[in-house]
């Protein structure tokens, strides 16, 4: 897992780091300049997401959420789901259980 604290870049504007996980949870934390996007898609895994700095405008299935410092939005196992930073922002993405997608590349 070679990408392990290594910045990479996800969608325009969106960068992430991946923590070293656990047996069945992990996390990494995504940096998004102001209007960028994580776009919609959905996983197989719980999220839990925690807002460091900045505003988001998190959609799950067709309902949007507005998160800013200190704040959480969880996403369901395969809701489809999105974030727009509304300002320039990072965020702490949780997920159970690992996603290999993004650990075995």
């Amino acid at each position: 897992m070679s990408n392990q604290l290594t910045w990479e870049a996800a969608e325009p504007g969106v960068k992430r780091k991946i923590f070293p996980p656990g047996d069945s949870v992990m996390m990494m934390e995504v940096h998004f300049e102001e209007g960028a996007e994580g776009y919609e898609h959905s996983h197989p895994h719980e999220q839990l997401t925690y807002c460091l700095r900045g505003k988001f405008a998190f959609t799950i299935e067709g309902e949007t959420t507005i998160i800013g410092p200190g704040e959480t939005i969880f996403i369901p196992v395969g809701a489809k789901h999105g974030a727009r930073a509304l300002e320039a922002g990072a965020i702490l993405d949780t997920f159970t259980p690992l996603r290999n997608d993004l650990l075995n590349r």
